[in-house]
């Protein structure tokens, strides 16, 4: 019995990527063949802002993406403490990224 060969994947991470992209808004729109995820960033009194990077996965990869990230919430969440979301703002308007709720988390 031949046991499947593991293939080992040479990732490099440029200068200007490794600097990151500081996002506090994520749009997420959907079609039956793929998730489009736009990171921006939304800043107080400014009406405008710009897509800084748009992710394009299939809905498989989005699934599993979702998982990735619950594990290493809760990793982190073990290590560190809870993380709290301060929820609405005091002009009742939501900013940032915001939660799922309990119908929309993935498992």
């Amino acid at each position: 019995m031949n046991e499947p060969v593991q293939q080992q994947i040479n990732i490099e991470l440029g200068e200007k990527e490794a600097e990151g992209i500081y996002a506090n808004l994520a749009i997420i729109t959907h079609s039956p063949a793929e998730f489009v995820i736009d990171f921006t960033r939304v800043m107080p009194g400014v009406p405008k802002a710009k897509v800084l990077s748009r992710i394009i996965m299939t809905p498989q990869h989005m699934k599993m993406f979702a998982n990735a990230l619950i594990d290493n919430i809760e990793k982190y969440e073990k290590k560190f403490g809870e993380i709290k979301i301060a929820g609405e703002q005091a002009s009742g308007m939501t900013f940032g990224f915001q939660p799922p709720t309990k119908d929309e988390k993935f498992h």
